[in-house]
């Protein structure tokens, strides 16, 4: 047990000393105000403040986390050895910086909620970031931090016990379209049909046709596939199904359809499944209980995973919302359009909300890579970059997570270079 002296004990400090030194680092802590007691333990502690008490491990604070609510923060990115970071304190640290106020910073997105530009999409864009602008968005500091932090500890406490981590790489599939031709009626399949036509693309024309006709499988039913190789080697993979109903947003076939749930439970028997929120379950309550009833009736047990792959908003609304249906997981947490780390780390973590000043139960998994930036970066250019974020992560023992779509293996994309990332970030 590390005893933590504080002045003060905040919902903040509890939130990210508890993610830092249990989750991380795996070791178990209490927090005291008496300085008493704090003299008297005789075992592993520290001290976090303004002031050392004595000859004890000693980390300066600022004051972020013995605040409530948002406020203008003057932030000062300077170096750290090989890493960066901010918040500097005085020599008198045994840290150079409040790493518990940085990470809460990242980890609260308390940036997002300031004022910002937003993208197209109403959405907050990696270029916005801090870590984009000082050149810190490739790598997980956090983590780079807490295990830093660990040799500190190591070093003033020879017989303290950290908790072993492994790397892992977790692939999500989103799956806004199971059929790219089937099951879209008669009207939607007539209309692809002209367009394909007027587009000169008769090859599509005749693929549809031998769907339709039953004489080929659908170019976006890749999920035998993909099952394979997660029999095969091991893989993780969770499959995020979209079931909202069809909108200017959402244009999947009918959640009703009965192949589509023959899908839905064949790949939940191999893996981990989720539901791909729509437009609307984002943005509603009751949009996002009928999506979540829609799923739990075809898989026949709780919504634990969703995706919100459209929208990567933080809207604190959104995620009470989790939170009030008891959703455990979120994996909505990066940027689609370039790779690295919207929060700082690629470790699920709890998520606080700002507004209200509390730690909810929603765990936040992080993505580091989403397939949709392949679209503005060359295949050299991504490949050499997740090699180095990997490289990284595995030094932190932290998990690499990706996201691709189902419809980046079919035959209409380059599905011979996505085949290859995967098989890069899953190193098979």
């Amino acid at each position: 047990m590390l005893l933590i002296y504080t002045s003060k004990v905040t919902p903040r400090i509890i939130y990210v000393f508890k993610h830092i030194c249990t989750q991380v680092l795996g070791i178990e802590i209490k927090f005291t105000t008496k300085i008493e007691e704090f003299i008297a333990h005789p075992d592993l502690k520290f001290s976090y403040g303004k002031k050392r008490l004595g000859n004890e491990l000693f980390i300066q604070n600022v004051d972020l986390l013995l605040e409530q609510g948002l406020g203008d923060i003057e932030i000062k990115v300077q170096p750290w050895e090989e890493s960066k970071c901010f918040f500097a304190v005085s020599e008198n640290s045994d840290v150079p910086f409040d790493i518990f106020a940085a990470s809460f910073y990242l980890l609260s997105r308390y940036e997002e909620y300031l004022p910002h530009v937003k993208d197209d999409l109403g959405r907050f864009p990696s270029s916005e970031s801090l870590a984009y602008k000082e050149g810190f968005l490739h790598s997980p500091v956090i983590d780079v931090w807490a295990y830093k932090f660990k040799k500190i500890l190591a070093f003033r406490f020879a017989d303290i016990d950290f908790k072993k981590r492994n790397y892992e790489s977790v692939t999500i599939i989103s799956v806004s379209h199971v059929f790219n031709f089937k099951n879209k009626g008669f009207l939607r399949s007539l209309a692809g049909t002209a367009i394909d036509l007027g587009r000169l693309k008769i090859s599509k024309v005749r693929d549809r046709i031998k769907v339709l006709l039953r004489l080929k499988k659908d170019p976006y039913n890749v999920f035998d596939d993909l099952i394979k190789i997660v029999k095969e080697h091991k893989v993780k993979m969770v499959f995020m199904f979209q079931l909202s109903d069809f909108n200017i947003y959402d244009r999947n076939i009918n959640h009703n359809r009965l192949n589509y749930k023959a899908i839905i439970k064949y790949v939940a028997d191999y893996s981990d499944v989720g539901l791909r929120l729509g437009f609307f379950a984002v943005k509603e309550i009751k949009a996002l209980k009928l999506e979540k009833k829609r799923f739990e009736n075809i898989i026949h047990g709780p919504l634990q995973n969703v995706l919100n792959s459209r929208y990567n908003l933080m809207l604190p609304e959104h995620y009470s919302y989790l939170n009030e249906l008891e959703i455990a997981n979120d994996y909505s947490m990066g940027y689609p359009e370039t790779i690295g780390f919207r929060a700082g780390t690629s470790t699920p973590y709890l998520f606080y909300d700002i507004n209200m000043e509390v730690t909810t139960p929603l765990k936040i998994h992080p993505y580091v890579f989403h397939s949709q930036v392949c679209h503005t970066r060359t295949s050299e250019e991504i490949q050499h970059t997740i090699t180095g974020i990997m490289r990284e992560l595995k030094l932190v023992q932290a998990p690499f997570v990706s996201i691709f779509k189902n419809r980046d293996f079919s035959e209409y994309y380059n599905n011979a270079f996505y085949y290859s990332l995967l098989k890069q970030v899953h190193e098979i």
